[in-house]
């Protein structure tokens, strides 16, 4: 079998930091690769949820932890300034010691941009702000002293950004549209990572992206492809079948389908064919929530019994 990397989210919306903290050092003394959390200003579901900024707390998870790479999946670049927030990723992977994973897209939620006095763009537009922010965040985080930047929908004037990220920080690239988001990724990402709402297209998203970089002249190996996945896992089949009916009651089409072809449901077997299944097909990156309230558990058993299969 082939090596894979495992990233576990932590904890974030309707939790306390507490609870993250706890979830963030459990994970990496499991032997997680990676940690992730989501960069919503908003909970998905009402602004009136509680939830806790992402590139704060992934400073905050950066200073309790040693080992894993952290990263957002994924950042909305018009949310922010973009200088500002490149700024702030390369301060944060310096409190990180050179473990940062820059998770990129476009955003879909207006209020969250508007509310906080950012234009929300039409979606051809916030994809060039895409495009346009790696270029950015590449010269900034490069030897280059001051960067001034003139996009379409970038700007940045004789920025300073010091100090310099420790390591060069790998840009991931999430989103499933075939037309744009990929042929960017074909250009830009050093990871890109499908929707779990796609896990069941992941081949032939895995087609298309292989079609772009021949357009772009650049070398697929050289992507990393990650898939954004729900996992419901444990020693008990006919317990494994409830659970993921449970899941498809409470998360519809938003995390997959957790009954699909290449959903990670079941027992330590079930889970370990669906994970060489992704990686018959070239994706050895797992982005994973653990189902239910208390993830721990789930993600020990997940630990112990089917992280040593891919090692």
């Amino acid at each position: 079998m082939n090596k894979a990397h495992f990233g576990v989210t932590l904890p974030q919306i309707k939790r306390p930091w507490i609870a993250a903290a706890e979830a963030a050092k459990s994970f990496e003394s499991l032997g997680f690769d990676s940690l992730w959390v989501c960069d919503h200003l908003y909970g998905p579901q009402s602004p009136q949820l509680p939830i806790l900024e992402a590139w704060s707390l992934v400073a905050a998870v950066a200073a309790i932890t040693e080992r894993v790479e952290i990263g957002t999946l994924v950042t909305p670049v018009g949310m922010r300034n973009p200088a500002l927030l490149g700024k702030t990723i390369a301060s944060i992977d310096n409190i990180a010691g050179g473990r940062i994973i820059a998770g990129l897209g476009a955003g879909w939620m207006p209020r969250e941009f508007t509310d906080f006095g950012m234009p929300f763009l039409s979606t051809a537009e916030r994809l060039g702000q895409l495009a346009e922010t790696v270029e950015l965040f590449r010269r900034m985080w490069s030897d280059e002293e001051e960067v001034s930047y003139e996009g379409r929908f970038v700007r940045a004037d004789h920025v300073v950004c010091q100090p310099k990220p420790p390591r060069k920080i790998p840009f991931l690239i999430g989103g499933a549209g075939e037309q744009v988001t990929l042929k960017i990724t074909a250009r830009e990402a050093d990871i890109w990572n499908n929707l779990a709402g796609f896990q069941p297209e992941l081949e032939r998203k895995i087609a298309v992206l292989k079609r772009h970089c021949d357009d772009e002249k650049r070398d697929f190996s050289e992507i990393t492809l990650s898939q954004q996945c729900l996992v419901t896992i444990t020693d008990d089949p006919k317990e494994a079948v409830e659970m993921a009916d449970r899941a498809k009651a409470i998360f519809g089409g938003h995390m997959g389908d957790p009954k699909g072809p290449l959903a990670i449901t079941g027992t330590v077997e079930q889970c370990c064919e669906k994970i060489q299944k992704h990686i018959d097909l070239g994706c050895t990156m797992f982005v994973m929530e653990f189902f239910g309230r208390e993830t721990i558990g789930p993600a020990t058993l997940f630990a112990r019994e089917v992280i040593p299969e891919f090692r």
